[in-house]
């Protein structure tokens, strides 16, 4: 959530940066400032009115100590008229600071003065690729069918138990995941990420805290009678441990690491795009999670970055590093790198991490502070990214890796997986 303090700071300024994300509601702006104002007047009022009923409370003792009761009990009446009004008052200003609070998480947050300007993903900047992309034979299957080809995913059955979306892995498609989950988990601990292992359900202080919740609320799967929501994403357990928390300035940055299932509901989601692996209800994801200095956040930012990259480097993968433009960003961050593996039998890039910034949206959100050296509580930076997210990666692998008679698996996995191949 932006800082109102932000927003009256430089309001042009933020209507420049709202419409470099697209945002199609920059007149709420106006309607937060207004808000704002009556809120900072109810206020004054309230005071000034307080201030008279302390003025008159203390005359009241005078008169009674001089023996002027006409007089006292006239004041008390004073008193007690201003007292009906400092109720009424109180009242109006909690509805308008209310009402305030319920305007200002509509906002999105401002994007970075780097972020390209752009509405699509075809705006989007390629930073870097790496690594080369493998010339298949002419047979060569998309993973859809490879996953038959070796009876590692099954789709209709993981279909009779839940639903569509959610494949039931066995065999050596198990292990798979589970190498995978198991070395990512190692990678980021040896690069000093404590790791966690945490609920998978949240409530609504979590996911409003992160800024899942009012913006993504139709992604999310609900459960009404406990009033929990199931994770997109480990981001949100991981950020909200330190939810109303002061974390001393000498122990950052924090830096945690998590394994979890992530659902989504996609809703709308339908075509060859996302056929196979390509988009799920329920995937597995290996997640990053930095709570950073504001004047260091963006250095960390770029460690995540190279990290990330170091990770695809370590599995073979083709990739490319791109930088989002403003209309293709998410509505929490700040600034944010996708990476993108390449999928050879399908013939296109695909998705598998972002890394983003939020500055200090979700810590206003969540109220995650550091106290400074001069004693004040000030807000930190909150990042995050894929480290990595599964489904893709193994569509990748498994086409991009494919053999005559097998699936041959980068140099990494093989002691995680026991084996150089899936055969």
């Amino acid at each position: 959530m932006l800082q109102i303090n932000i927003i009256r700071q430089d309001v042009a300024r933020v209507k420049e940066k709202l419409a470099v994300k697209n945002f199609s509601g920059v007149e709420l702006v106006d309607q937060i400032i207004a808000l704002d104002d009556a809120r900072k007047a109810l206020q004054f009022e309230l005071e000034t009115l307080q201030s008279q009923v302390n003025s008159h409370s203390k005359t009241i003792g005078q008169l009674i100590a001089k023996g002027q009761k006409e007089e006292a009990e006239n004041a008390k009446k004073i008193v007690a008229n201003y007292k009906l009004q400092t109720g009424a008052l109180n009242v109006k200003l909690a509805e308008t600071e209310k009402l305030l609070q319920y305007e200002l998480v509509k906002l999105p947050n401002l994007p970075s003065d780097k972020v390209p300007p752009g509405k699509t993903p075809e705006d989007n900047v390629v930073m870097r690729e790496g690594g080369a992309k493998p010339h298949l034979p002419e047979q060569a299957l998309p993973h859809w069918d490879l996953i038959k080809k070796y009876d590692i995913i099954d789709f209709e059955t993981g279909a009779k138990i839940t639903g569509s979306g959610f494949p039931l892995y066995k065999g050596q498609g198990a292990r798979l995941q589970r190498a995978l989950v198991q070395y990512f988990l190692d990678y980021n601990i040896a690069a000093g990420y404590t790791e966690y292992l945490p609920p998978f359900m949240v409530n609504e202080a979590s996911a409003y805290g992160t800024g899942q919740l009012p913006d993504k609320e139709g992604q999310m799967y609900y459960m009404p009678a406990d009033n929990f929501y199931m994770i997109p994403t480990s981001e949100v357990p991981l950020t909200n441990i330190y939810r109303d928390e002061i974390i001393k300035e000498e122990n950052l940055p924090v830096k945690m690491t998590a394994y979890s299932p992530c659902f989504r509901r996609e809703a709308g989601s339908f075509g060859k795009d996302v056929r196979g692996l390509n988009r799920l209800h329920q995937f597995e994801k290996v997640e990053i999670v930095q709570l950073a200095h504001p004047g260091k956040s963006y250095e960390m930012l770029e460690e995540m970055v190279a990290h990330v990259e170091k990770l695809l480097v370590s599995l073979e993968l083709p990739y490319r590093i791109l930088k989002l433009c403003g209309g293709d960003m998410g509505f929490t961050s700040a600034l944010t790198y996708d990476f993108e593996v390449y999928s050879a039998a399908q013939e296109r890039w695909l998705e598998v991490s972002s890394v983003s910034n939020f500055e200090a949206y979700q810590a206003n959100r969540a109220k995650i502070r550091f106290k400074d050296q001069n004693g004040k509580n000030q807000l930190l930076h909150t990042l995050n990214g894929s480290s990595l997210a599964l489904p893709r990666i193994v569509a990748c692998l498994l086409e991009n890796n494919q053999q005559q008679n097998h699936i041959a698996l980068p140099e990494v996995l093989h002691a995680y997986f026991g084996s150089d191949k899936i055969a």
